[in-house]
């Protein structure tokens, strides 16, 4: 469990410890693409084809095949920014994170997609989206509410990629992506960042403190219990001053 300052000390870190896995990440996807130009090839046959023995390869290297440079780029941001905020906030859990959202989402389309070569980095993105947005509210952490709502403002839009409106977009690796995050956001729940806790609820309770009843006015019962106990263990001399009337 995180809290306050622990974020506090996610500050101290580094942008290139955070940003490295996403920049290698993207790199990948870079080089890639460049063999393909280079080579006058695509590698699009390593990607998903569903229930296809030839097609499990794809589960490894679909994310890292892109059909041009705009599907590259509108992939390569989103993973940049989102992964990220992924290392930040969850530090060396983002690998278990990222990778479990990656092969699920590549296993699911898989199983469940139409017969067609599925390629791109698209479901992990959703994967990602999904997940921050789910986490945030499960965790009720300030923090990363934050960060779901620049989520949500960036990418609110990709909510129309699930559904099966143009037939060149794989919108099952999108619908399958979405489910694997909130699949993840959901296991990893109690793990990592969590809702803050205010002083009061950290400090445990003191012998000082008085019950009080529904009315709002102290508990007679828990007082004269707490006196009995201060009268027992502190016992009190009381001395008694007469004085005669007119006297001083």
């Amino acid at each position: 469990m995180f809290t306050s300052m622990e974020i506090a000390k996610n500050k101290e870190r580094k942008w290139y410890l955070i940003l490295f896995f996403p920049i290698v990440f993207v790199a990948i996807m870079l080089l890639v693409k460049l063999f393909e130009l280079a080579l006058e090839n695509s590698f699009y046959e390593y990607g998903i084809y569903p229930r296809k023995i030839k097609g499990l390869v794809g589960i490894i290297f679909a994310p890292l095949l892109h059909g041009d440079f705009s599907h590259l780029i509108s992939n390569a941001v989103p993973v940049l920014v989102l992964g990220g905020g992924l290392f930040y906030y969850f530090k060396d859990l983002g690998y278990k994170i990222f990778f479990s959202i990656y092969f699920a989402t590549g296993l699911w389309v898989w199983v469940a997609a139409r017969p067609s070569y599925h390629i791109g980095a698209s479901g992990v993105v959703y994967g990602l989206v999904t997940f921050f947005i789910l986490s945030a509210i499960l965790r009720k952490n300030k923090h990363l509410l934050f960060f779901s709502f620049l989520v949500i403002f960036l990418y609110g839009s990709l909510i129309w990629g699930i559904f099966p409106i143009k037939a060149q977009i794989s919108w099952e690796s999108h619908l399958m992506g979405g489910i694997a995050g909130l699949f993840m956001a959901w296991y990893y729940r109690k793990i990592g960042i969590q809702k803050e806790k205010y002083s009061w609820e950290l400090n445990p309770e003191s012998d000082d403190e008085v019950d009080f009843d529904w009315s709002g006015n102290p508990n007679p019962l828990e007082e004269d219990a707490k006196e009995i106990i201060k009268t027992e263990n502190n016992p009190i001399k009381i001395v008694y001053h007469i004085r005669r009337e007119g006297e001083k």
